[in-house]
């Protein structure tokens, strides 16, 4: 943690090594603390399980995802498709298996920018405050007005189609919501009394918001990128369903349900259901995490 003392000169006598080795304990005290939280555990193995999916699909899966077998369309769940197949005969346990990567490769990204955007921004609005605060806090609390979903196709027909503009849409959409949060956390820390010592030692800005706060605030930074993260996920999905996130061939599990649902009414259930599940087991899998992640951190 940083510098608590008042008096700068106590502040200048305390090693930058000791500083690093108390944040190092608090580190491993956190992780063994997240190891005793079964919620933790749980999230993990099925984001471990959906990360490994995306990573060797092509070793999981039994058959190629695109791979059309037009005598045997429709076939139920069975011990030789273990999900059946959909109307061009493709195998989809393969499509859900290779679905995976779209996803964990958009959601993360997006997720990312939005965290590092919004914390640059939340810090600037928290330590600056005045006209700067006044003007960019309008500004969020307009683009917070518009859905996420709106907002993203309102840029998505203006940018095209693509999973860069996907990332880059997301990542925008979500860093207000996160300098809100970020703002909050930061306005409480620069009246401690280690803020008022760096001042004294002449520190600027920049110092002050990255090196000193920054650090204190990276817990709420934290919970809010695994949050947005889950966000991200259903997002990415929606965006796909309606047509304007990821785009065919793609086995993307968004796109696949807009594919197939229209036959569930002809009793092909399984086209849709296992895509179902897996959007939910991923985003209830990073809601577990940031559950688990808000619980320890707030201690």
């Amino acid at each position: 943690m940083s510098v608590g003392a008042t008096d700068p000169q106590i502040a200048a006598r305390i090693e930058p090594g000791a500083i690093a080795g108390g944040r190092g304990e608090r580190l491993s005290e956190l992780l063994r603390a997240l190891t005793h939280q079964k919620l933790f555990l749980v999230g993990s193995v099925i984001l471990l399980w959906w990360i490994v999916a995306a990573i060797f699909g092509g070793l999981i899966a039994p058959y190629s995802p695109y791979a059309q077998n037009l005598a045997a369309i429709n076939l139920p769940p069975s011990g030789a498709h273990l999900f059946g197949t959909d109307s061009l005969g493709r195998d989809m346990f393969s499509r859900v298996i290779a679905g995976s990567r779209d996803i964990l490769i958009i959601a993360p990204l997006a997720t990312l920018i939005g965290t590092v955007v919004g914390a640059a921004l939340g810090l600037a609005m928290g330590y600056l405050r005045g006209i700067f605060d006044d003007i960019v806090s309008r500004f969020v609390e307009a683009l917070l007005a518009l859905p996420l979903v709106v907002t993203g196709l309102i840029a998505i027909f203006a940018f095209g189609r693509s999973n860069t503009t996907l990332i880059i849409v997301i990542g925008l959409v979500f860093a207000p919501l996160i300098a809100r949060t970020v703002r909050a956390a930061v306005i409480s820390e620069r009246e401690l009394d280690y803020i008022a010592a760096a001042r004294l030692r002449g520190e600027h800005a920049g110092y002050m918001m990255f090196v000193e706060i920054l650090p204190n605030v990276l817990a709420p930074i934290v919970v809010e990128f695994t949050v947005r993260l889950g966000y991200a996920i259903f997002a990415v999905a929606t965006l796909s369903f309606l047509g304007f996130g990821v785009q065919p061939p793609s086995p993307d599990w968004g796109l696949e349900i807009a594919s197939n649902y229209g036959l569930v009414a002809s009793g092909y259930w399984w086209e849709v259901l296992f895509d179902a599940l897996a959007i939910a087991s991923l985003v209830v899998s990073v809601n577990l995490i940031s559950d688990a992640l808000e619980a320890v951190l707030e201690r």
